[in-house]
């Protein structure tokens, strides 16, 4: 097909989500568990993938390179085959989106593997692309365990790249499968994103983006903001707020579109306990929690927000990702400080800073170790135009974004001699 052809594909493949979009939405909501209006704007996002890399399919140029006298060179960017695509629970529509809609729109065929415990809305994409018009075997969606056919995508050898969000430890497996077919690979692989509010900032709207970053999704987001970085000289003050803010939260059911829903799993439970339980016993005072709703069945998988600080720097809950609606407090001194800490984890995905000092907030944000920065602000919506990926622990590669376009595709160079 030609670039341009693909690019209407994909922008029908968008328009066909806008027009489902309250069935799609109810359908993650049931699937995931989180509010109706989390899912309506993951399924927005969803379809501007689809619009933003249908636009983008025949815009990718190569170039023209001034060599010896006597040659014409050029490049060109060529598709790399099949793609694979093991995608999580956690955002199963968005995440569909973000990593097939790049490589559908450079002319690679694509399987998807999406997580056991929400495939849904994957598999509904499945029929609208059929629906849409894509050829036979183009979008492929093999819904199965990691561990059988997620295992098995990475590692067969007819798979040109993979991409992987997902756990550090899986991470390792697939890029170590990724290897031996001597292909490249997209990793995300979570976080313990920062955010660093200085004594001179927008103290208010600090705190609403603090408590929004942890609870978004009951905190299974890998970009959530689970460490609240305070200066110490505004730390009783801003902390004060935000254990008012967290005592008022309520966790319930997705069409009750409360502050959060329920966690995926027990399972997913079970390990959020134990980080909060394991913090407990070792001291970390636990400075407020919200609670479930009144009205909520009993047996559901809800954990009410916690917030624990001020938290050691070496401690678990400091340093080690939760996946849930848990956030560690910590104050620092200075700027120096205030890197210091910032870059004391493995991971290095997403971080904010909040300051009124404009070369302050510049310096810090440079300084950071992690793939997106945010200033006086966190999180973008579904962000489509902006690239994405980690640093350390977190991964490598980019999502997102024009960006994101250029690690599923091959760049070519053609060497003419014409005399």
């Amino acid at each position: 097909m030609t670039a341009t052809e693909r690019g209407r594909l994909l922008t029908k493949l968008g328009r066909l989500i806008e027009d489902r979009a309250e069935s799609l939405a109810a359908l993650e909501a049931k699937d995931t568990g989180k509010p109706m209006r989390l899912a309506r704007g993951d399924i927005a996002a969803l379809a501007r993938y689809f619009e933003y890399y249908g636009g983008a399919a025949d815009k990718m140029h190569g170039e023209t390179i001034p060599f010896l006298d006597g040659y014409h060179v050029s490049t060109v960017w060529e598709p790399l085959g099949v793609t694979g695509h093991i995608i999580p629970w956690n955002y199963p529509a968005q995440m569909l989106g973000r990593t097939v809609a790049p490589a559908l729109a450079v002319g690679n065929a694509t399987v998807v593997k999406p997580a056991e415990d929400a495939c849904l809305v994957p598999l509904k994409l499945g029929e609208f692309a059929a629906e849409a018009g894509f050829p036979e075997g183009v979008v492929n969606i093999v819904p199965g365990r990691g561990e059988e056919a997620g295992a098995a995508l990475a590692a067969h050898h007819g798979i040109d790249f993979i991409s992987f969000t997902g756990s550090p430890e899986v991470g390792t497996l697939v890029q170590t499968a990724a290897a031996r077919n001597h292909i490249g690979c997209t990793l995300e692989l979570g976080g313990k994103s920062p955010q660093v509010v200085f004594a001179d900032a927008d103290l208010d709207a600090a705190v609403n983006s603090v408590v929004n970053a942890i609870i978004q999704n009951a905190g299974q987001t890998c970009s959530a903001g689970s460490r609240a970085l305070i200066q110490r000289n505004i730390w009783d003050k801003f902390v004060a707020e935000l254990v008012a803010r967290f005592g008022k939260l309520r966790a319930g059911s997705p069409e009750m579109d409360l502050d959060l829903g329920p966690v995926i799993s027990a399972h997913q439970k079970k390990g959020i306990d134990g980080f909060i339980s394991r913090a407990t016993g070792a001291g970390v005072p636990c400075l407020a929690r919200g609670q479930v709703a009144d009205g909520v069945p009993p047996g559901g998988f809800y954990v009410p927000p916690a917030i624990f600080g001020p938290a050691p720097r070496d401690s678990e809950i400091a340093r080690e990702e939760v996946f849930g609606p848990v956030l560690a407090a910590l104050p620092f001194d200075d700027e120096a400080d205030a890197i210091r800490l910032a870059n004391g984890t493995d991971f290095g995905l997403v971080a904010g800073v909040w300051s009124g000092d404009g070369g302050r907030a510049l310096r810090v944000a440079k300084k950071i170790r992690v793939g997106q920065v945010f200033v006086n602000g966190y999180g973008a919506g579904g962000g489509i135009e902006l690239p994405f990926g980690g640093m350390k622990k977190s991964g490598h590669g980019r999502e997102k974004g024009f960006e994101a376009l250029y690690d599923l595709a091959a760049l070519k160079t053609i060497v003419i001699k014409h005399g």
